[in-house]
């Protein structure tokens, strides 16, 4: 056994046997390199990765290659998951070096960590253009013994090209003082925005939906402000609403989507969504399902609003726009997958479920998921018992027919179009069936990692989606969850990840702090409690403090480096440390920074956060232009903070008249407005609350009230929800229209 076993990760637990004597990434291990004389090999990966797992069955569970490994060089496992920052930079490293990237990664380093030879994944035998892994490390070997200068060459070069980042962002651009309060002068956001959607609306796959060909993955920082600028006054906004429909129909309808369990894979490996690529990951369900949310508030209950979008875009042939009935199916799909398959004791939530399912000792990719027509129509048998097999056969058969199933080999449930209400009945009917038989199946392992930043951006999503759609209990998962990282993630300052309810390794990075103080934000917002602004004001306090100095914003810790050590190979990984505008999976760090802030300027009249956040929109245009498909995350911020945000705040006893005042304000899709709930009593929860408590009304004064501000000004309080429902639908100032006095 190697030094992995007691690790918090699943990823590297699973090579704990290997015959590799693996170390994680940390001090000892640098200096054992150093001692010896020997390079290090880099090994990264994650616990739901396929081909890790071949790589692992073909190569490192070898004694051969062990051996040859262990003597030449010191190898060093890394989740990709736990350690972001050395990913990041490494996976530079790796680009630059062989013009590609991906997991499996293999990266050869000296022993002060700067990489000199780098690759993916490694076959076990040549294969046609392709060295066999030996043959890697035999020749990386003797070209450290006997070419040790020109690999010094090399590693000097790429670690000096990867110091310089491409790309920084500044908080202190200068801003001109407003002609009117509260609209700012600057970059032009609104072009820049509307130059995204038609960017967007040009990548668009008229036939299949969503961006670009295969591999097609969920785009959803772009679907964030898609729906943002939806609900703007935005002569793109109709296009913007069309893409996000179509976008959502097309991935909910499809393969992508878990029919029976709920829940999103990873991405689709073909451009028509009927082929994913089975892992689960938590983060892309958090955000689709507040992605879902926010577009079922954007149509509201309309379903012919959803279905006939004035999108502006002829999209003959292509998917329809996702209904609302559908879109609240896959809200409650997708919370129930969550919190029934990932939700860990203490309430906090697993990283991911495999792609891989391990029957009789070997791994096949989406075995829990395929179905064939035999085994609809066993499953159709079941649910007709003693009656006709032939009804049985052709229920199994139309169900096969329209999931597309039908005449392929085992595939997963889908449809790519919305069901008939035949179709709908026949699903009904079969649905139970299929999900015994699944329960009897072999299912994909679990890595039951928590980390902070995803499990604070599912934090907002549940306690938005209970909010909107009036589930409490998926408040009360909020909650419980919002407990559980600030009871064992924060001792002062955030903890990435923790495993078994106790917190390890490295300080959060800007994600994990960024994420967690909108998801604390979302849960105060929902509940009312003061103590989640309170904690949401603590991580904002320190993200001002410790990721941005000098007016530049860092991606993990401007003032100390985030590994574990001085000596792990900072000058390949200084670049690292920027923060990256651009968004992944997920919206970038600097994105959820500047929504954090965003909203918290609003609950707090801060004019220094909302320059912050303007100086950091100063470069969007240019960022927009270049990238608009990864620029979502930045172009929602601005959306938001071009419609105010607007402030609400609902103060009075808990009741029916509050209640009804809360479900207008529930069903605004406003984009980035903040929400203050009070009974009045007391001392204020927050600054916006301020003046507003219910000593010192006059007699007779209506018992709730609601308060609405936008850019400083602030209109008269209302009682009627028709009231406050057209304060909240005026489009005020915003990047695209132009002002409607609110008071």
């Amino acid at each position: 056994m190697n030094r992995l076993a007691g690790e918090p990760s699943a990823y590297l637990r699973q090579h704990a046997h290997n015959p590799v004597n693996w170390q994680p990434f940390d001090d000892a291990a640098f200096a054992e390199a150093a001692e010896r004389g020997v390079p290090i090999f880099l090994s990264v990966g994650y616990a739901a990765c396929h081909w890790c797992h071949v790589m692992a069955g073909e190569s490192f569970e070898d004694p051969a290659i062990g051996a040859f490994l262990n003597e030449h060089f010191v190898p060093i496992k890394v989740d990709r998951e736990e350690r972001p920052d050395v990913d990041d930079a490494y996976m530079a490293a790796t680009q630059a070096l062989s013009g590609q990237g991906g997991w499996p990664m293999s990266v050869f380093l000296t022993p002060d960590g700067r990489a000199f030879y780098a690759g993916t994944y490694f076959p076990p035998a040549p294969a046609p253009g392709q060295p066999s892994f030996r043959q890697v490390l035999e020749a990386v070997g003797e070209a450290w013994t006997l070419r040790r200068g020109e690999v010094e060459d090399t590693a000097n070069a790429l670690a000096d090209a990867l110091s310089k980042p491409m790309w920084q962002l500044h908080t202190d651009a200068a801003v001109e003082p407003a002609v009117e309060p509260g609209v700012e002068q600057g970059p032009d956001l609104a072009a820049a925005a509307q130059q995204a959607v038609s960017a967007l609306a040009r990548a668009e796959d008229p036939v299949h939906g969503g961006f670009g060909t295969a591999p097609k993955f969920p785009p959803t920082p772009a679907l964030e402000f898609l729906l943002r600028h939806a609900a703007s006054d935005a002569p793109t906004a109709g296009i913007a609403h069309g893409l996000a429909g179509r976008t959502l129909g097309a991935m909910v309808r499809s393969a992508l989507f878990d029919r029976l369990g709920g829940g999103f894979a990873r991405y689709s490996v073909t451009a028509d969504w009927s082929e994913p690529h089975y892992e689960k990951m938590l983060y892309d369900n958090a955000g689709l399902l507040q992605v879902l949310v926010h577009w079922i508030r954007l149509t509201g209950q309309d379903a012919a609003a959803a279905l006939s979008p004035d999108d502006g875009v002829a999209s003959p042939g292509g998917p329809a726009p996702l209904g609302a009935e559908e879109a609240r199916e896959a809200v409650a799909a997708t919370v129930a997958w969550l919190l029934a398959e990932l939700r860990l004791p203490g309430g906090a939530f697993a990283s991911s479920l495999d792609a891989d399912t391990v029957v009789d000792g070997v791994h096949h990719e989406g075995a829990s998921y395929t179905w064939t027509l035999d085994q609809l129509v066993a499953a159709a048998q079941d649910v007709a018992g003693d009656g006709p097999q032939a009804q049985a056969q052709e229920l199994g058969a139309a169900v096969a027919s329209f999931m597309g199933v039908a005449g392929h080999p085992p595939r997963p449930l889908h449809a790519a179009r919305p069901l008939t209400a035949a179709e709908r009945g026949q699903w009904d009917r079969i649905e139970p069936a299929l999900l015994r038989r699944r329960a009897a199946r072999a299912m994909p392992a679990r890595d039951d990692k928590v980390v902070a930043g995803w499990n604070g951006m599912l934090m907002a999503a549940l306690a938005e989606a209970g909010t909107v759609l009036a589930e409490p209990a998926w408040v009360a998962a909020a909650v419980e969850l919002g407990n559980y990282i600030h009871t064992v993630h924060w001792d002062g300052q955030l903890r990435r990840v923790s495993h078994a309810g106790r917190a390890r390794g490295i300080k959060g990075l800007l994600e994990d702090y960024a994420a967690c103080a909108n998801g604390y934000l979302a849960l105060y917002a929902a509940t009312g409690e003061r103590r989640w602004l309170d904690f949401a004001g603590e991580l904002i306090d320190a993200m001002e403090r410790d990721f941005i100095a000098g007016g530049t914003v860092f991606n993990h810790g401007a003032h100390a480096d985030a590994a574990s050590g001085g000596a792990l190979g900072a000058g390949a990984r200084a670049g690292s440390r920027f923060a990256d505008p651009f968004d992944n999976a997920t919206a970038g760090g600097a994105a959820l920074l500047a929504a954090a802030f965003t909203s918290w300027a609003g609950y707090t009249g801060s004019g220094r956060h909302r320059r912050i956040v303007a100086g950091m929109l100063a470069t969007l245009p240019d960022l927009a232009l270049r990238a608009p498909r990864s620029a979502g995350g930045m172009l929602a911020v601005a959306e938001a903070l071009a419609a105010g945000p607007l402030e609400v705040a609902v103060v009075g006893a808990a009741g029916p008249e509050r209640e009804a005042l809360l479900e207008v304000v529930r069903a605004s899709a406003s984009p980035g407005m903040v929400v203050a709930v009070w009974d009045g009593e007391g001392s204020p929860p927050a600054p916006l609350l301020e003046g507003r408590g219910m000593s010192g009304r006059p007699a007779g004064s209506p018992p709730v009230l609601a308060h609405v501000c936008r850019n400083m000004v602030c209109a008269r309080p209302v009682s009627a929800p028709e009231e406050l429902r057209q304060l909240l639908d005026r489009p005020g100032r915003g990047l695209h229209g132009s002002s409607t006095p609110v008071g």
